[in-house]
């Protein structure tokens, strides 16, 4: 059950992520063909959405595949400057694949 549960949370991520570029894309499509209505201009907004929408699919992919898309959204919302900058430091480098040991752990 608990796997259901992230995969869904993951998939809403993945889906947030999926929007930013696409509607970047919708907007600069409706600023294209709006002004001025023709086939020309409809073509390229259309071209322009769907250059929103396949970069946003391969970005929201390459962040579930390597971080998560729940971890990418919580670290674009955090607010880092309450952040302790060792645990940070830490966390990237556990990211990296580095292992660093904890401070507080004693050497044999």
């Amino acid at each position: 059950m608990a796997r259901i549960f992230e995969y869904f949370t993951e998939v809403i991520g993945w889906i947030r992520i999926v929007l930013s570029p696409f509607l970047i894309g919708l907007a600069l499509g409706a600023l294209v063909y709006f002004p001025a209505p023709s086939e020309t201009r409809l073509v390229i907004g259309i071209v322009l959405v769907s250059v929103g929408l396949l970069v946003g699919i391969l970005w929201a992919t390459r962040i579930w595949k390597s971080t998560g898309t729940i971890w990418f959204l919580s670290r674009l919302m955090a607010t880092p400057e309450l952040d302790d900058p060792e645990d940070v430091k830490k966390m990237m480098d556990n990211l990296k694949g580095e292992e660093t040991p904890d401070k507080n752990e004693r050497n044999p």
